[in-house]
């Protein structure tokens, strides 16, 4: 029986309880969520945090204070921070974020940090230093082509090899399909790349059984997806994972242990 590790993301940054009055925006709304899914079989946090307007946030103190709520109310749950930029925050903003958090984990785009490669190569340098478990963010072949170059540049450090393969996009609208994985497989073929996938769209949970099956691991949550296969509204983050994971184990996939 094939077995996978499982991570919600149940926010992102862009949507807000407008979208669906379940989804987290304060620290204590997303420990209340953490703790959900984390009952529902969810092995780690991938933690986005909002401003006072809601907007998104790389603000440290903001992330202490919803770290520390999430280890407060699931003191076993793994967390791994976002550097994402939203079309807000440089690469400087990243880097100072992860120099000031050292976290366990953070996932770090390819993309983004391509603005700025000699910054990049610090930053990197600085999770190496800090322990820091990089997943690479990649949207498509070129991140992958990109992340590659950068192994053998030196840039990347060569044990760094774990990657989430986004599968379809936020803005402009593209719903993940399952034979959308292919690509990253095929581009990722020779990395020896630990992946997981995430998808957009109302075909996540197809799209990450496929990548389940595929031998990786996946990432659901309301950043990606808040409707049913048939086009309903999830009641929640931890009604997703429930589905997700009553999915898999109808298909012989089931959850490695913490």
């Amino acid at each position: 029986m094939a077995k996978y590790r499982l991570m919600v993301a149940p926010n992102g940054a862009r949507r807000g309880r407008g979208d669906h009055p379940a989804l987290p925006v304060t620290p204590q709304q997303t420990a209340e969520t953490a703790a959900a899914c984390f009952a529902a079989g969810v092995h780690a946090l991938h933690l986005h945090v909002r401003d006072n307007e809601g907007r998104h946030s790389l603000d440290a103190g903001r992330y202490r204070e919803a770290l520390a709520a999430v280890r407060e109310r699931v003191p076993a749950m793994a967390v791994q921070i976002t550097t994402e930029s939203a079309g807000i925050y440089d690469v400087t903003a990243q880097y100072v974020c992860l120099e000031a958090l050292r976290p366990a984990a953070a996932s770090v785009s390819v993309r983004e940090m391509a603005r700025d490669p000699g910054l990049a190569a610090r930053a990197y340098a600085l999770c190496a230093e800090a322990g820091t478990q990089v997943q690479h963010i990649l949207y498509g072949p070129d991140c992958v082509a990109q992340l590659s170059a950068w192994y053998e540049d030196g840039i990347v450090p060569s044990a760094m090899r774990d990657a989430i393969f986004v599968l379809g996009k936020y803005n402009p609208p593209v719903l993940a399909r399952p034979e959308g994985l292919a690509i990253f497989q095929d581009a990722a073929a020779d990395l020896g790349l630990t992946w997981a996938a995430c998808a957009f769209g109302r075909q996540e949970q197809a799209c990450l059984l496929a990548a389940v099956a595929a031998g990786g691991d996946a990432r659901i949550g309301f950043e990606n997806n808040i409707e049913t296969p048939e086009g309903g509204l999830l009641a929640d983050n931890a009604a997703s994972v429930a589905a997700f994971v009553q999915a898999a184990k109808a298909q012989g996939l089931s959850l490695k242990e913490c």
